[in-house]
């Protein structure tokens, strides 16, 4: 008898709660944010990931830890 290992596909978790809030925030560059939530571009944060603003974080909010790993490995001004 032997036993077989199947390989599972990575899914990527779901960002958004049953209220429409997202799980987490991005970092996004400063100049683009007003700019997507009047005009409805997206936006590309530092992890990657491309969406709209619709929302604004509130202090203490949760942040995406790619963007913050990326975000701690810039140097000022960048």
């Amino acid at each position: 008898m032997s036993t077989q290992t199947k390989d599972r596909p990575e899914i990527a978790p779901d960002e958004t709660t049953d209220d429409d809030r997202p799980k987490f925030f991005h970092y996004v560059k400063k100049n683009k944010i007003a700019e997507s939530a009047v005009m409805g571009t997206h936006v590309v944060a530092l992890c990657g990931e491309v969406f709209p603003v619709t929302k604004s974080a509130k202090p203490g909010s949760p942040v995406c830890p790619d963007c913050k790993k990326v975000y701690e490995g810039l140097k000022k001004g960048d």
